[in-house]
């Protein structure tokens, strides 16, 4: 049982901080040499996709085309019926991209701040923009709004997604605002996963700018740990709502096959797929086909998608609990820190003492563990708590996770005792 350090004497904190700095000094003596700044895969779940590489003895899609010249600018029908069927999307909304879906985040984003929408004019024209950040957040979320110049408006992260009211009364309120960047499922790095109400509100809910978008990264849809949580439709969402051209819809096989070599896509009502493919077709002449082709023969399917997230579920599964049981142990009860304990995703969401987050990662790479840097999960980098760290489990080993793990408790403990002594 730990004790509860908030409720503690200075004289039993300074014991405990003698307590923490030797096991710290312990822990550093090990000279970790360990990083766990991004979200990766480990080359060991790299590897359960070798077989991506078979059979291509042809490179004719099915209806013919030869993959590996020019053309199909919109990629591959199959290619396309694939995320269909797999993401509950006419296929016809659909446009296959390169290996990463933060590409067409991004050509959206300049697209938009260019030329505009299928019938508003390009957002450069206005004199100030503005863009609402579930936050915490995804990192690169944050910097391509940064690159564009717009205003970033961090909206707290409920249980059930972001903060509605705050939401509909910002975008309501004012025109400069243009758009919200989600992550509905297993949200990065908290794990939320979006209500259906939430769903509902964000397609319904009326918007000063006649040109407001949704940008629904669903990176982690198919990224379950324990069962299936299903998600609202979007485009279901917005269209009840009135408002059909609302949302950008964005996932990619990177995280699922190769991430360097995986197959994004992006998807968006009719009206406005027919603009984007009219601006893209200037910048490409059609993605890698013979990419698609491979990726497509490799997972063949949505039940053939099933099975290999089930593979690399199996893999990554214990690797969470390796967080979640240390953190349990190691923290729980010493109201130094609070935590999420997500179903899917890629990522754990930890909380310390406010003006903690900075000092403990500070520790962490002092000792040979380095994590992503304190305040990236909101705009700008800037924590106005100083408390969020995002912890990716991912690429170590189990053995190497367990030690960085002890070794980042520790550091939660020192830090937040140090704090509740003042000492900085």
């Amino acid at each position: 049982m730990n004790l509860n350090c908030t409720a503690l004497s200075r004289a039993d904190l300074e014991a405990l901080k003698v307590k923490y700095e030797a096991e710290y000094r312990k822990l550093a003596d090990l000279k970790l040499d360990l990083n766990m700044a991004r979200g990766k895969p480990a080359p060991s779940l790299l590897d359960l996709n070798t077989a991506i590489f078979e059979q291509m003895d042809d490179l004719d899609a099915a209806d013919g085309t030869d993959c590996r010249n020019y053309g199909v600018l919109e990629g591959l029908p199959e290619m396309r019926k694939f995320f269909g069927d797999v993401l509950n999307i006419d296929p016809e909304r659909i446009i296959i991209g390169g290996n990463a879906s933060l590409n067409l985040m991004y050509d959206a984003i300049a697209r938009l701040y260019c030329f505009g929408t299928s019938k508003t004019p390009a957002w450069r024209r206005k004199k100030q923009l503005k863009f609402l950040c579930p936050s915490p957040g995804y990192d690169r979320h944050f910097a391509i709004t940064a690159e564009f110049g717009f205003q970033m408006i961090p909206i707290e992260m409920r249980e059930d997604g972001p903060d509605m009211d705050t939401v509909e009364k910002l975008a309501a309120s004012d025109p400069a605002i243009k758009g919200i960047w989600c992550v509905p499922l297993y949200s990065n790095p908290q794990g939320i996963c979006y209500s259906d109400e939430v769903v509902a509100r964000l397609g319904k809910m009326k918007t000063a700018a006649p040109d407001f978008r949704i940008f629904w990264d669903n990176a982690y849809g198919v990224h379950h740990l324990y069962g299936k949580t299903e998600l609202a439709d979007i485009f279901e969402a917005c269209e009840k709502g009135g408002h059909p051209d609302r949302p950008y819809y964005f996932f990619s096989t990177s995280k699922i096959t190769l991430p360097g070599a995986g197959v994004s896509m992006m998807a968006a009502s009719y009206d406005e797929r027919q603009f984007i493919l009219k601006h893209m077709g200037i910048q490409t002449i059609g993605h890698d086909k013979v990419n698609q082709l491979r990726t497509l023969r490799f997972l063949k399917d949505a039940d053939g998608l099933t099975a290999q997230m089930e593979k690399l579920a199996a893999a990554l599964r214990p690797k969470f609990e390796i967080v979640i049981k240390t953190l349990d142990r190691e923290l729980g009860g010493t109201g130094l820190a609070e935590w999420t304990s997500p179903r899917g995703g890629y990522f754990v969401a930890l909380d310390t003492l406010d003006g903690c987050a900075a000092e403990t990662l500070r520790l962490a790479k002092i000792a040979g563990v380095t994590m992503t840097g304190a305040g990236a999960t909101f705009p700008l980098k800037k924590d106005p708590r100083d408390r969020n760290i995002r912890i990716a489990p991912t690429y170590p080993t189990c053995e190497e996770l367990q030690m960085a793990m002890d070794l980042f408790c520790i550091c939660v403990k020192l830090a937040g005792v140090r704090k509740l002594l003042g000492e900085y």
